[in-house]
């Protein structure tokens, strides 16, 4: 017969509709059929729902295979129970980031390389000549002095790098922020550099330009400035998205060095990079004086060049160990509930990630290690070891020209090297705040160990800040009554090292301060920094007294707190000359009972709430004494509940006692009527309820 031509119809084709009716019917049920065999039984009661997975008997009473035996020998041992296993893998699902955004995110990286390119060249001028910078960008650094020698000119970056945790994938959710080095040409670079902060203010520089090209992109919907963790000479470039993804990331662009461009014996911690003739001014003659080491600006040039080095160092470690990266995230979960890693000298994330990769190198933990297993292990590393006694180093080397760990710990608190040798991760950190991460870490060791039902919830699910931490809080405020303080103290070499931050430098000192007259009190003191906020790239930096306060924790200890007494050396001692001027104008010689005659301190209190706030009178004293901080700039937070708890014992005896003047005193006698009255309540009570129950019972 051969095929039909085109356009003939066939039989119960279109033109018969009774057998195009019973074609889709014998279609339908066999589909109906095939679905059947696949999904189960189809118009089910339960259709739509999850149904049951059907295993056959061999199925269902096969072993075990060596995966799932140690999964559950690995609960049962580390996570105490299943519950704890599942709430630890359900919060690393909330805090990574899915695949989709890393896709879009990478997407806009590539767009920022693009852009960054394409920015134009300038021509040379000096440091001090910037009439080429345009109106609306200012220079996101405070210039003091302003002198300063050095040329510049801007050229594109010789390589753009990501760099931190997003590249590592141990970022977390909500903040997603993505670092971007970018290393200056060395053209722009001259020698001496390091000195004087003529790298900070190219670094700066380098900054404006690129912030004035990329705010006229359309690519960006924010363009601002921020600082690199609170320090003032290193501002960063924050750029995010137009449109729907501006809350999707933030890029932070951090200009860098060239790899060993500053040679590393000129930026030990006991050199000097900032000249004080440059700083402070000429001094007067006679004045020979050498000058003081600046440990902290060595370090944040330091910083800078090794950014590279750092990542490099990181991905090689933590390489493809997912256990090493869930232990990272965990850690960073912990950290931020307990308001850890804020601002300047806070223990971040990126100095967790290298306690991480140096236990991994001391063997310590283990890449096959899961993330709860990491988190427990570097919690309990914490707890155990003091890095204000012995720091610890990434450095295995040998070599004899790399200074020794005692070198660090003369100019820093905290001390953990990189595997250079040379730099001082942990050289922002204060002794407090340390302390404050291993008292931390002892309490949550404590809770992990309790196998408490609520454990998880208290570890990484409730927010800690100081106010819920701490039994008295105070706030110095405003910031600029701490520069006062740093000439009370005769810090002039701190300031100088910190470029003029006269909170960094006084912070040290003034916690020194208050731990050495609170005493056997105090059992811990923090403090906490507000960081500091982003501005427009149109507007001045903030200044170090724009900050907010300065809020200082204390946690006291039961046992010495209400005693009204600080004993002193006896007269005749040397210690009693210290004694005195430590304490000013409270110390006074005393007589004691046993015959001794000593220099002591009394504080005024009568009642137990007063005695507990005699911390209040011990700090006041010290900050008006010592650091010329007066009592109108210290907002103290203690004994706030003494007037509710009073209140409430007034409330329960009034019921059934009552006051009354007898001979010219207030006495508590008992309220006769009132308890009489409660008798009457009580007994209609009883009779209610022996009515109700004879009622049940009638027939």
């Amino acid at each position: 017969m051969g095929p039909a031509p085109v356009g003939a119809q066939l039989p119960g084709a279109a033109g018969d509709p009774e057998m195009m009716e019973s074609t889709l019917e014998g279609t339908v049920k066999e589909e109906k059929k095939e679905f059947s065999k696949k999904h189960g039984a189809a118009g089910s009661p339960a259709e739509g729902l999850l149904q049951p997975v059907k295993l056959s008997r061999a199925e269902l009473y096969k072993e075990p295979t060596s995966e799932e035996l140690n999964r559950l020998r690995e609960t049962e041992s580390l996570f105490h129970s299943s519950l704890l296993r599942l709430q630890v893998e359900e919060l690393l699902k909330e805090v990574k980031l899915s695949e989709k955004k890393k896709e879009r995110i990478d997407a806009f990286l590539r767009n920022v390389n693009q852009k960054i390119m394409r920015v134009p060249s300038t021509p040379e001028t000096e440091l001090t000549d910037q009439a080429w910078l345009p109106a609306g960008v200012r220079v996101p650094l405070h210039q003091v002095p302003y002198t300063v020698k050095g040329c510049f000119r801007f050229l594109p970056p010789a390589q753009v790098t990501v760099v931190g945790s997003y590249l590592l994938g141990t970022s977390i959710r909500p903040d997603i922020n993505v670092d971007v080095a970018l290393t200056m040409p060395k053209e722009i670079l001259q020698d001496k550099d390091g000195l004087n902060q003529r790298y900070f203010r190219k670094r700066a520089l380098y900054l404006a330009h690129l912030a004035h090209h990329l705010a006229q992109d359309p690519l960006f919907g924010s363009v601002r400035f921020s600082y690199t963790n609170g320090c003032h000479l290193k501002p960063l470039l924050l750029l995010r998205p137009h449109g729907k993804d501006e809350h999707l990331v933030t890029v932070r662009l951090h200009p860098c060095p060239p790899p060993d461009f500053f040679r590393p014996c000129r930026l030990l911690p006991s050199k000097n990079n900032v000249r004080s003739a440059w700083y402070q001014g000429p001094s007067p003659p006679g004045h020979g004086s050498p000058e003081p080491p600046t440990p902290h600006y060595n370090t944040w040039v330091l910083q800078d060049t090794a950014l590279r080095s750092h990542v490099q160092f990181l991905s090689t470690v933590l390489g493809s160990a997912s256990g090493l990266k869930d232990g990272v995230a965990l850690l960073k979960v912990w950290l931020r509930q307990r308001e850890l890693d804020k601002g300047l000298g806070g223990f971040s994330g990126f100095l967790v990630s290298m306690l991480v990769a140096f236990l991994v190198s001391t063997r310590k933990i283990h890449t096959t290690m899961s993330g709860y297993q990491v988190l427990r292990s570097v919690l309990q590393f914490l707890a155990t070891t003091d890095l204000t006694v012995n720091g610890i180093s990434l450095c295995f080397s040998s070599d004899p020209s790399l200074p020794a760990l005692a070198d660090f710990h003369q100019s820093f608190p905290v001390v953990f090297l990189d595997s250079s040798g040379r730099l001082n991760l942990c050289a922002d950190v204060t002794a407090s705040t340390y302390h404050q991460v291993q008292h931390e870490a002892r309490l949550s060791m404590a809770l992990l160990d309790s196998k408490a039902d609520d454990g998880f919830q208290l570890l990484l699910m409730t927010p800690k800040p100081m106010i819920r931490a701490f039994d008295h809080v105070l706030h110095l405020f405003p910031l600029s009554r701490l520069q006062a303080a740093c000439h009370r103290l005769k810090l002039w070499p701190e300031l100088q090292d910190h470029g003029g931050d006269y909170v960094s430098a006084v912070l040290g000192p003034l916690t020194t301060l208050l731990e050495q007259g609170l005493g056997s009190r105090l059992h811990l003191l923090a403090h906490s920094r507000p960081p500091v906020s982003e501005w427009d790239i149109s507007q001045d930096p903030p200044k170090h007294k724009d900050a907010g306060a300065l809020t200082l924790g204390l946690l006291l200890r039961p046992e010495g707190l209400t005693s009204v007494l600080e004993l002193g050396p006896e007269a005749d001692q040397p210690e009693a000359a210290d004694f005195r001027q430590f304490w000013g104008s409270r110390s006074e010689l005393r007589r004691f009972q046993d015959g001794a005659i000593r220099e002591a301190v009394v504080w005024e209190a009568s009642s137990l709430s007063q005695k507990r706030l005699i911390p209040h009178q011990v700090v006041t004293h010290l900050l008006a004494l010592h650091a010329d901080i007066p009592e109108t700039c210290v907002r103290y937070m203690g004994g706030h509940l003494d007037a509710l708890i009073q209140g409430l014992k007034e409330a329960s005896n009034t019921k059934g006692r009552m006051v009354v003047s007898q001979g010219g005193e207030m006495v508590m006698v008992p309220n006769v009527e009132a308890i009489l009255e409660d008798f009457a309540i009580l007994g209609e009570g009883l009779v209610r309820a022996v009515e109700a129950r004879s009622e049940r019972w009638t027939v």
